[in-house]
């Protein structure tokens, strides 16, 4: 566990957004954490393609620069590559992820930065979602109000991991990676890519992503993206249950011409709160903690989403 301060920095930082698809909410709180190394962005309409979304959390680790970085640039590697001008999303992120390694790498003002950071990010294109993952940030759905994971956590205690890192001269100890990083993909952590015979894919830490497809249909209702400061904490059903028991409520401090609807960035600042530690010693819940929340509207109004929320889970049948 990285340092900790004598009493956790609890200010949130929150945001929102929307339009006829999405309602957005999002909220960082830097915690028992001497600094905050967490980025996260929230795009309704990429300017490359319009009407395509773009969402992703960055956590970042022995820095900051490395996450400011790609939370700055990592849509437009994706959206410029010829894969996805073709129509191949998944490999345009795939590539984008790398490319964009590959610059940092090589830039004067990055490259021996001892830093790197996990991604999560979501695409949303012609009612598909993308997820590409590098790290153990996560992104959840909440489907008819049932936990759907749209990525995995990418552990160096995961057989494939272990067998890559490895492979290319590395080592598992204590479930890091040479004994040091929690995680086995990230970007940056260039110390752990110098291996000239092996490509960046097989590198011991890989910035290459998992990519997920998933179809979006009227029964989801949001998604979760949040660094692992929320997931060592809340399972993803925990995690769930609480966004939709939050959304559900109304809202304290709602007018006549306001409504009594809770926002996303409200319940992402409950999360954060309710995930942070009472004490640093605990372990979890004192980490940098970072939280976008992604409301489907299907073009209905957002009231018709808390709605559902009010209402169980539905039952497989």
């Amino acid at each position: 566990m990285g340092q900790t301060l004598s009493e956790p920095v609890t200010a949130k930082e929150s945001a929102c957004c929307r339009d006829n698809n999405y309602r957005v909410g999002s909220s960082c709180m830097q915690g028992w954490r001497v600094n905050m190394e967490d980025c996260h962005v929230h795009i309704l309409s990429l300017p490359d393609d319009p009407g395509t979304a773009f969402f992703a959390v960055y956590d970042g680790h022995g820095g900051a620069k490395v996450a400011q970085y790609a939370a700055k640039h990592l849509h437009e590697y994706i959206t410029r590559r010829a894969e996805y001008k073709a129509g191949n999303v998944v490999e345009a992120m795939q590539q984008g992820f790398l490319e964009l390694d590959r610059t940092m790498q090589y830039d004067a003002l990055l490259r021996d930065e001892q830093a790197g950071t996990t991604v999560i990010s979501l695409l949303i294109k012609d009612s598909v979602l993308y997820s590409a993952n590098a790290g153990d940030s996560r992104a959840v759905a909440s489907v008819g109000g049932k936990a759907v994971p749209l990525s995995r956590d990418h552990k160096p205690s995961l057989r494939a991991e272990r067998d890559r890192i490895e492979a290319a001269g590395g080592w598992v100890e204590l479930n890091r990676v040479n004994g040091n990083l929690a995680l086995s993909r990230a970007l940056g952590d260039f110390v752990f890519k110098r291996n000239e015979r092996k490509t960046a894919e097989e590198q011991i830490v890989t910035a290459y992503p998992e990519v997920q497809r998933h179809n979006v249909t009227t029964d989801w209702e949001f998604v979760i993206v949040a660094c692992d400061g929320i997931w060592d904490v809340m399972s993803n059903e925990e995690v769930v249950a609480f966004v939709r028991s939050r959304l559900a409520q109304e809202a304290k401090n709602g007018t006549e011409d306001q409504g009594s609807m809770v926002d996303p960035e409200d319940v992402c600042e409950e999360l954060m709160s309710h995930c942070l530690a009472p004490d640093a010693r605990m372990g979890t819940g004192c980490d940098n903690m970072t939280v976008v929340l992604v409301c489907f509207l299907h073009g209905q109004p957002y009231s018709h989403l808390i709605a559902r929320c009010r209402q169980p889970p539905s039952v497989d049948t």
